[in-house]
């Protein structure tokens, strides 16, 4: 029985030392290079955010290596990050894909996304354009929903791929205008949608705003009849929201954020989340965010950006639902 107390005591010393030290390990923290996976390959909107991003944090916290490791739309990034350590030594740049679409269509779970992850801030969101070529008869949003109802059947739109947030926007559009006559073509990214929408190969397409997108835009190559943000793009103030152009509800943006495993320490979460802060107050990072497209998010704590997830998985879960969308 002694014996008994004695490993008992023993134990409980231990669990108060830890506790004790675990302020001192989080004050010390980062001790080695922090790993951001950036689950899809190289290029694009989500290296678009992590490279500047890293950059200033190494000025900001620690060292951060970015590595791409890309595959089943973002899902097998988000498995490695879910199923590393929760030591705030890998962390995962998460967006759409791998906290909404991707576990919500994927018939094997590897992961949940509310309860394997720790979410610590929302980096940024950008919204999509509603775009088409000169060629289309129609200046904005307004004239291309009559052309749709004079034309029913003769619209099809380009997306980056089944299951991306250009195909989500596009179906969500489609059941705010009531019109299911518009076809969806798919594309291997939203690169070769735009070259298409460029040439005259297609004439609608929902799209990221991006600098490249704007630089079209201006030039006349296409038109961004709307933007899908809550707010104008900071890139493009002149371009109207869709909500602004007489479409309710008709509000669907990207987003990229920091997620860390599950179990990860309350006081790393919060050192995290105040570099993120102070990385993200960097004039010269808003000034290149801003020529990308891309917005700065307010969602920059644990709290907000747990909130944010709960309420984007709420709104387009339904969505997906109703486009019987399969994985690929």
């Amino acid at each position: 029985m002694f014996q008994l107390m004695k490993v008992s005591a023993t134990l409980a010393g231990l669990c108060t030392l830890g506790v004790l030290h675990s302020p001192t390990l989080a004050q010390n923290y980062p001790t080695q290079p922090i790993k951001l996976i950036v689950p899809f390959p190289p290029g694009g909107v989500n290296d678009a955010v992590a490279r500047p991003f890293a950059d200033r944090f190494n000025k900001v916290l620690g060292n951060m290596v970015i590595e791409n490791r890309g595959g089943a739309g973002g899902t097998i990034g988000g498995t490695a990050v879910a199923r590393a350590e929760p030591d705030g030594y890998t962390l995962l740049l998460g967006s759409g894909a791998t906290h909404l679409v991707g576990p919500l269509i994927t018939p094997t779970k590897t992961y949940d996304p509310v309860k394997d992850f720790r979410p610590i801030a929302i980096l940024s969101v950008s919204g999509l354009g509603i775009t088409t070529h000169p060629s289309l008869p129609v200046k904005t949003l307004k004239e291309l929903l009559a052309y749709a109802k004079a034309n029913p059947g003769a619209l099809s739109y380009g997306s980056a791929g089944v299951g991306s947030a250009t195909h989500l926007g596009a179906e969500l559009f489609k059941s705010l205008i009531n019109d299911q006559s518009i076809a969806h073509v798919p594309y291997r990214g939203g690169g070769p949608a735009l070259a298409d929408l460029a040439s005259g190969q297609i004439k609608l397409a929902f799209l990221n705003v991006s600098g490249q997108l704007i630089s079209l835009h201006k030039a006349g190559n296409i038109r961004i009849l709307a933007v899908t943000s809550a707010a104008r793009n900071a890139g493009a103030p002149d371009i109207e929201t869709a909500v602004e152009a007489g479409l309710p509800g008709m509000v669907a943006i990207n987003f990229a954020g920091l997620f860390a495993p599950a179990g990860t320490p309350d006081a790393i979460i919060a050192r995290l989340a105040e570099a993120a802060r102070k990385v993200m107050a960097d004039a010269e990072l808003r000034d290149l965010y801003d020529k990308a497209g891309l917005e700065v998010s307010g969602e920059d704590t644990p709290a907000k950006a747990a909130k944010f997830i709960d309420e984007e998985i709420a709104r387009w879960s339904p969505v997906i639902r109703a486009i019987n969308l399969k994985a690929q």
